[in-house]
C-alpha cells in the first residue's frame, strides 16, 4: 500500500513539474533569481569600490595636512621646521587625532619613531611591513594583511633639504568594520530580494495559471469530446495567441461535429433510401419459384432497383465528399460552350422544346465536371416536372460580378411549403411525391453542394407565366472575355436575360 501511495505521489509530482505552467514558472523564476543574484554581486562590488575610494580620499587628506604642516612654522621655536623631521612628527601627532580604525605612524631612518594612540593594532610590530615602508622612495597606496586584519595604507617619504635624517609618514586604515557594514547592507538587500522572489513566485504561479487556463480548458474539452457529445466549446476570452488557439480549437470541433453529422446523415439517408429497393427486390425474389428461372419482368425489376441503389450510393458518396478541400478543381471554362453542351446532352433524352438564352461569353474559373453535373441535375429536375412539348430554357449570364447558370421550365412550379424542403437530401416536392420517379431526391442537394464548393449557392426564383427557375449563382473569381464569333445576334429584347428576383 505504501509503495502504491509513493508511486502516486511521484506521478502527481511529475505531472506538476512537467506541466506548461510549471515550466513557464521555473523559467521565469530562474531568470529572476539570476537577475537578483547578479544584481547583489554587482551592488556589493560597487559598494566596496566606493568604500575604497572614500578610504583613499581620507588617506590623501591626512597626507595633505601633514605636508602642509611640514612646510609651516615650528610652534615651539617660532621658526620653520627645517631639517628637524622628528619635530614635524611631534607637532602633527599632537595636533591630529586619527579617525576610528585609523592609525598614524612616523618612521625616522626606517625605524618606528611615533604612533598615534588608540590604534586598532600596533602596526609598528609588523616587521616586514615596517621595513617596506621605511624603504619607500615615493608616495604609494597599498594593502597588507596584519594580525589585526587587512590594512589599507598610504606611505609618503619625508625628505628635508639639508637634513641628516630621513623620515616616512604612514597613514593606515583598517576597513573591516566598514566592510562589515557593506556586507550587512548586501545581506539586507539579499533578504529583500528573497522576499520579492517569493512574492513574485506566488504571483507568477497565479498569473501563469490564469494565462494558461484556456489550455486546461482545451484539454478538458478535448477529453469531453465523444461521438455522442460534440457540442463542447470553449469561451474565447481576450486576444493574443491563446485566444487564437481557442478559436482554432473551436473551429476544429465544428469541423469534427460537421463530419460526424455528415457521417450520421449519410448512414441514416442510405439506410432509409436503400430500404425501399431492397424490399422490392426481396419481394420479387420471394414470389419467384425456387426451382424456376426468374421471369423477364422480375429480372427487369431487380436490375432496375439495383441500378437505383447504385445511383443512390454514388450520389450519397458525392455529397459526403463535398466537404473535402479537393472536391472541386477549378480551371478555365468557356461558359458559352458549356451552355450549348448542356443542351446538347439533354435534348436527345426527352421530347421537350429546348431553348438557349443569353449564353455568357466569358471564360470562368470553374470545375467543369462538377458544374456540368450540378447543371444537368437542374435540367433533370426540369424534365421531371414538365411534359412533352413544354419548353425548357437553359441560360448563362454574368450579373453584378456573379455568374448565373440556370434552367427555366414551364411546369407546375414549386409550392411555398416545398421551397426549402426540396434542397434537403431526399427532399421532394408535392408533385414528385404523387408520382414515382427514378430520382432519389438528391439532385438539388448535389447541385447545392457543388455550388457551395465554388463559393456560391442555388437560387429558386419566381418565373413569370408559371414554372420554376433554378439558378447556380457563382462568384466569378477570374474571368476572361474571349473573342466572339462573327455571328449575327437575332435575339429580340424579350429574349434577353430576365432580371434576377
Amino acid at each position: 500500500m505504501r509503495t502504491t501511495e509513493v508511486g502516486r505521489t511521484s506521478d502527481r509530482r511529475g505531472r506538476i513539474l512537467g506541466s506548461a505552467r510549471a515550466r513557464v514558472l521555473i523559467g521565469a523564476l530562474a531568470l529572476l533569481a539570476g537577475t537578483i543574484a547578479v544584481s547583489i554581486v554587482v551592488d556589493r562590488a560597487l559598494l566596496l569600490a566606493q568604500l575604497d575610494e572614500r578610504i583613499d580620499a581620507n588617506l590623501a587628506q591626512e597626507v595633505a595636512e601633514f605636508e602642509q604642516l611640514a612646510q609651516g612654522i615650528d610652534p615651539d621655536r617660532g621658526e620653520p621646521f627645517g631639517s628637524d623631521v622628528a619635530a614635524i612628527f611631534d607637532t602633527f601627532f599632537a595636533r591630529n587625532i586619527p579617525d576610528t580604525d585609523e592609525v598614524f605612524l612616523g618612521l625616522v631612518d626606517g625605524r618606528p619613531y611615533l604612533r598615534s594612540p588608540d590604534a586598532p593594532y600596533p602596526v609598528e610590530d609588523v616587521g616586514p611591513l615596517v621595513a617596506s615602508w621605511g624603504s619607500a622612495r615615493e608616495p604609494a597606496y597599498g594593502n597588507a594583511p596584519t594580525p589585526g586584519g587587512d590594512v589599507r595604507y598610504l606611505v609618503v617619504p619625508v625628505v628635508v633639504t639639508g637634513g641628516e635624517r630621513e623620515g616616512t609618514f604612514v597613514v593606515a586604515r583598517f576597513p573591516a568594520a566598514e566592510r562589515a557594514e557593506v556586507d550587512d547592507a548586501v545581506r539586507a538587500a539579499a533578504t529583500v530580494g528573497l522576499v520579492a522572489f517569493l512574492v513574485a513566485a506566488a504571483a507568477a504561479w497565479a498569473i501563469a495559471g490564469r494565462v494558461l487556463a484556456p489550455l486546461r480548458d482545451l484539454a478538458h474539452a478535448a477529453d469531453a469530446v465523444r461521438e455522442d457529445n460534440l457540442s463542447e466549446r470553449i469561451p474565447v476570452e481576450g486576444r493574443g495567441e491563446l485566444a487564437e488557439l481557442t478559436q482554432t480549437f473551436n473551429a476544429m470541433l465544428d469541423r469534427v461535429e460537421g463530419a460526424f453529422a455528415t457521417q450520421r446523415s449519410f448512414l441514416d439517408d442510405a439506410g432509409h433510401e436503400l430500404r425501399t429497393p431492397i424490399t422490392v427486390i426481396r419481394g420479387h425474389l420471394e414470389l419467384a419459384a425456387p426451382d424456376e428461372p426468374l421471369g423477364e419482368s422480375t429480372r427487369e425489376v431487380v436490375f432496375d432497383e439495383l441500378d437505383r441503389m447504385t445511383r443512390i450510393v454514388e450520389d450519397l458518396l458525392l455529397i459526403a465528399k463535398a466537404e473535402r478541400p479537393d472536391f472541386v478543381v477549378p480551371g478555365p471554362v468557356d461558359v458559352a460552350d458549356l451552355t450549348h453542351e448542356i443542351v446538347a446532352k439533354a435534348s436527345p433524352l426527352v421530347a421537350r422544346e429546348w431553348e438557349v438564352r443569353a449564353e455568357a461569353v466569358v471564360v470562368a474559373q470553374l470545375d467543369r465536371e462538377r458544374i456540368t453535373q450540378a447543371w444537368m441535375n437542374l435540367v433533370r429536375n426540369a424534365v421531371q416536372h414538365t411534359t412533352d412539348g413544354q419548353r425548357i430554357t437553359v441560360f448563362s449570364v454574368v450579373v453584378d460580378e456573379h455568374l448565373e447558370l440556370g434552367v427555366r421550365d414551364q411546369g407546375e412550379g414549386v409550392s411555398a411549403e416545398d421551397r426549402e424542403r426540396i434542397f434537403d437530401r431526399f427532399g421532394r416536392g408535392a408533385s414528385a411525391r404523387r408520382t414515382r420517379s427514378d430520382g432519389a431526391g438528391l439532385g438539388l442537394a448535389i447541385a447545392t453542394a457543388i455550388a457551395a464548393a465554388h463559393g456560391g449557392r442555388v437560387d429558386l426564383r419566381d418565373t413569370p407565366g408559371g414554372g420554376a427557375t433554378f439558378v447556380l449563382c457563382l462568384p466569378v473569381t477570374a474571368v476572361e472575355t474571349p473573342t466572339p464569333n462573327p455571328v449575327i445576334d437575332e435575339r429580340t429584347e424579350e429574349d434577353l436575360p430576365w432580371p434576377a428576383s
